[in-house]
């Protein structure tokens, strides 16, 4: 393995668990990566990681250390309250360099911002301390999908579509803008100036903590503002963390789908390996990907000149996840 040079920061949340910080370091060296931690990396204030001015002269940083990767070390909450103060364009210029942004969750506003206002991508993906920091050690398929992207070699992803799902056929989609992401984040910038207008894309979606029928409730804001008449596909990501009720009597989050289903023209993929989960793919947001089904396996191939991810050169181990 190539020897990078991956930059941690800390736009969003503070981090609590300084143990997962230090095992996500670990893992980074150990595979022989350069790892450089911004000096605000375990910044504190309210629940934030710094200030909001701090927060922002860390992506300032991350986006002016020339690193291969700028990981953000956890999600939480916050980006959003510092849209406004982003350096779009050192960011925008930064990727165009070969800096892959790397992140999920509250990260999620960040990539749709960057999308919106540069039209550069970024990657939907492990985070330090929940995954590379993570007690019982990194996913295999996650660690995996993150070589591919450091390496230059991640050209697409593939899955095994849920077996009790049945999705009619539809035409292989070709030439679309993949982007989303966290299902309530990129709710809560519809209506500004930070949400992407994509039309004819490629949408995943995923959440954690959200009872079916605040995803559907969602899923319906995204379908009456006319976003989802708009997408060739939705993709399902994973729904997890969240409790059903006793007077659910049978609503439950297949229900919400199969909704979606008749609501929407759009094909509605589910099952896809990102989320809140150990298991994670890598997916470039405002990349350009073809999507297709063959059977039961989903598939969605990007080319190799995405978001800070270069040099390419085909390599797959398709399979389960990845």
């Amino acid at each position: 393995m190539n020897k990078k040079h991956i930059y941690i920061y800390s736009p969003s949340s503070a981090v609590r668990e300084k143990p997962a910080f230090r095992r996500g370091v670990a893992w980074l060296r150990a595979q022989g990566h350069e790892v450089e931690i911004d000096e605000a990396a375990l910044s504190a204030h309210q629940r934030f990681a710094g200030d909001d001015a701090t927060r922002i002269a860390a992506i300032a940083r991350a986006a002016a250390s020339g690193a291969d990767v700028a990981l953000a070390s956890r999600g939480g909450y916050g980006l959003t309250r510092i849209l406004d103060g982003i350096p779009y364009k050192a960011v925008a210029k930064a990727i165009d360099r070969g800096t892959a942004f790397v992140g999920m969750s509250d990260f999620t506003a960040f990539q749709l911002a960057v999308l919106a206002r540069t039209g550069a991508a970024t990657w939907s993906g492990p985070t330090l301390c929940g995954d590379f920091g993570a007690e019982a050690g990194i996913d295999e398929i996650t660690a995996a999908c993150f070589d591919d992207l450091v390496e230059g070699y991640g050209e697409g992803t593939g899955w095994r579509l849920p077996a009790r799902d049945e999705l009619p056929s539809f035409k292989p989609i070709r030439g679309a803008t993949l982007w989303g992401g966290n299902l309530a984040v990129l709710c809560s910038l519809l209506g500004t100036p930070y949400f992407p207008q994509v039309d004819k894309g490629v949408l995943f979606l995923e959440d954690v903590g959200e009872h079916p029928y605040r995803i559907e409730r969602m899923l319906e804001q995204l379908r009456l503002a006319g976003v989802l008449a708009r997408q060739k596909a939705v993709v399902l990501g994973q729904f997890t963390g969240y409790r059903a009720a006793p007077h659910d009597r049978g609503f439950k989050l297949q229900t919400v789908v199969e909704r979606l289903r008749s609501q929407i023209k759009a094909p509605v993929l589910t099952g896809l390996p990102f989320g809140h989960v150990p298991t994670k793919v890598l997916l470039p947001v405002g990349g350009t990907v073809d999507l297709a089904v063959e059977g039961k396996e989903a598939f969605v191939v990007w080319g190799h000149d995405v978001g800070g991810s270069r040099h390419a050169a085909p390599h797959d181990h398709h399979g389960h996840a990845h």
